[in-house]
C-alpha cells in the first residue's frame, strides 16, 4: 500500500513538472510568436515552429525625380538583395508607398500614400521574397520608426584612375542631407508623406557595385532590426538577365483588378481574349514557362507613343508622327490588320493628328472612366495600356523608354516571339532602318 501511494505522488509530480515546462514553452513561444507567423514567401502565415531567428525589416526608397517604371526595376534589384540576406537571417522587404511622381499630372487627386496593392499582386511578390506594406510594417513594429537610414551616393572624387572599380566606404555625406536631426533625436524628413515616420540614425555610405554588394554591410555591420536604404538606383543589378532577374520580374505581377480592366477592353474593341490570342495566366507566376512563339495575340498593332518632354529631349531618337504613322501603316499591312491601339503621353490634340495620318484604320486608346482612374489613379491608367500593349499580335515601341522595356518584358512572359516583340520607331534623325532594341531572352 506504501508502495503504490509513493508511485501516485511520483507520477503525479511528473504530471505537474510536465505542466509547469509546457507553461514556461508557450510563454517563451508567444514572445516570439509575431516573427515566426508573420509573412512567410507565397502570402500565407509562416508556421514553422522551428524559426527562431527574429524578423528584421528592409526599408528602401529611390531618388524622387525617377518615374514609375524605373522603380519597379529598381525593386527588383533590392528583392534580389533581400533573397541572399534571407541566407543568414529572417529579413522582410517593406514596400515603399507611391506618390509625387514627375509624370503624374493629374491634378486635384492625392497621390501620395499608396500602396502597392493599388498597382501590384502583393502575393504575386511574396512568392518570391517575404514583402509588406510599410503601413503594415508600422502594425508590426507598433510605430513609424526606422532604426538605420543609410544614404548611398556616389564617391565624391569619382573613379579610381578615371577607372570604375566595386567598392565601398561609410562617408561623410556629400551634400546635406535633406533628413535634418530634431530636438528629439529624431532624423525628419520626406518618409513617404507619413508624418510620424522618422529614423534613429542616418549615415552615408558611398558605394559602387550591385545591390548585393550591400549583404555583408547589412549583416556584419548593422544590428538593427530596421534598415532604410535610400537611393537604392544607386546599386545595379547582381546579374541583369540571369534567373534571379527574372524570377523578380516575374513576380512582379499587375493588380488583378488592373488586369481585368484591361481584359474587358480588348475584348470590347480589339476582338481579343486570352482564348483567342493563347495568352493563358496561371495563378501561380512559378508555374508559366511558355516557349517563345507560344502566344499568338489579338487582331491588332499596340504602339507606344512617347512625346512631352521625352520627345523634346531626345529629338533625333523620336519619330514625328507623320514618320510614325508610316512605320504602324506599314505593319498593319504587312500582318494584314485593321486595328491599331496607341498608348500614349501626347495631349488630345496630337491623338487626332494621329488618326488623321492613319485614316482608314482603326485608332484605339484608353481613356479612363472616372471610376478607374479616382480609384487607380495615373499609375493605374499607364498599367491599363501596358497590359493592353502586351497581348497585341505585334507591338512598337519607343526606343529608350523603360515604360517600352517593361512591355517587351511583359510580351516575353506570355509567351511572344521576340520579332513580334521588340521593335521600335526610327527617330527622325535615324535611318527608317535602325537598329532595333536589344533582346533579353527569358531564363528559367
Amino acid at each position: 500500500m506504501a508502495a503504490s501511494a509513493s508511485w501516485t505522488l511520483t507520477w503525479k509530480s511528473v504530471q505537474i513538472s510536465c505542466l509547469i515546462l509546457f507553461i514556461v514553452t508557450i510563454q517563451v513561444r508567444s514572445e516570439t510568436l509575431e516573427d515566426d507567423l508573420l509573412f512567410a514567401p507565397g502570402g500565407q502565415l509562416n508556421m514553422k515552429m522551428g524559426q527562431a531567428k527574429p524578423q528584421r525589416f528592409l526599408l528602401y526608397d529611390v531618388n524622387p525625380g525617377e518615374g514609375f517604371n524605373l522603380r519597379r526595376d529598381v525593386y527588383m534589384r533590392i528583392a534580389n538583395l533581400v533573397k541572399k540576406l534571407q541566407e543568414r537571417d529572417n529579413w522582410v522587404l517593406v514596400l515603399p508607398p507611391w506618390g509625387r511622381l514627375y509624370h503624374w499630372k493629374s491634378r486635384n487627386m492625392q497621390q501620395v500614400r499608396i500602396p502597392w496593392s493599388t498597382f501590384f499582386d502583393v502575393e504575386s511578390l511574396n512568392r518570391h521574397v517575404p514583402v509588406v506594406e510599410f503601413e503594415d510594417y508600422m502594425k508590426i513594429t507598433g510605430e513609424g520608426a526606422i532604426d538605420e537610414h543609410v544614404y548611398l551616393q556616389s564617391y565624391k572624387e569619382g573613379w579610381t584612375n578615371g577607372k570604375w572599380e566595386e567598392r565601398m566606404h561609410e562617408r561623410e555625406c556629400n551634400d546635406p542631407p535633406t533628413y535634418q536631426k530634431n530636438g528629439e533625436g529624431k532624423y525628419r524628413g520626406w518618409y513617404w508623406g507619413y508624418s510620424e515616420a522618422y529614423a534613429r540614425n542616418f549615415r552615408c555610405l558611398s558605394i559602387q557595385g550591385s545591390a548585393g554588394d550591400l549583404a555583408p554591410f547589412l549583416t556584419k555591420n548593422i544590428t538593427a532590426r530596421s534598415v532604410m536604404i535610400d537611393r537604392a538606383e544607386t546599386v545595379l543589378h547582381d546579374t541583369f538577365g540571369r534567373s534571379d532577374y527574372w524570377e523578380a520580374r516575374r513576380s512582379l505581377r499587375f493588380a488583378k483588378p488592373l488586369r481585368d480592366i484591361g481584359d474587358e477592353f480588348r475584348r470590347t474593341y480589339l476582338d481579343s481574349s486570352d482564348s483567342k490570342d493563347k495568352t493563358p495566366i496561371l495563378d501561380d507566376w512559378r508555374e508559366m514557362k511558355p516557349t517563345a512563339g507560344s502566344a499568338k495575340g489579338g487582331p491588332y498593332i499596340a504602339v507606344h507613343l512617347r512625346r512631352q518632354d521625352f520627345a523634346r529631349n531626345n529629338r533625333k531618337e523620336v519619330a514625328s508622327l507623320p514618320k510614325a504613322a508610316t512605320h504602324i501603316k506599314k505593319k498593319l499591312k504587312e500582318l494584314k490588320l485593321k486595328k491599331v491601339f496607341v498608348a500614349t503621353d501626347a495631349p488630345a490634340s496630337e491623338i487626332d493628328q494621329l488618326k488623321v495620318h492613319l485614316k482608314g484604320y482603326e485608332v484605339y486608346n484608353y481613356i479612363p472612366p472616372r471610376t478607374v482612374h479616382d480609384r487607380f489613379m495615373d499609375g493605374g491608367v499607364a498599367i491599363i495600356d501596358q497590359w493592353i500593349c502586351a497581348h497585341a499580335r505585334y507591338f512598337i515601341g519607343t526606343g529608350q523608354s523603360t515604360f517600352t522595356f517593361r512591355i517587351f518584358e511583359e510580351r516575353q512572359l506570355l509567351g511572344f516571339d521576340t520579332k513580334m516583340t521588340y521593335n521600335r520607331f526610327c527617330g527622325d534623325g535615324e535611318p527608317t532602318d535602325c537598329d532595333p532594341p536589344s533582346v533579353w531572352a527569358v531564363v528559367y
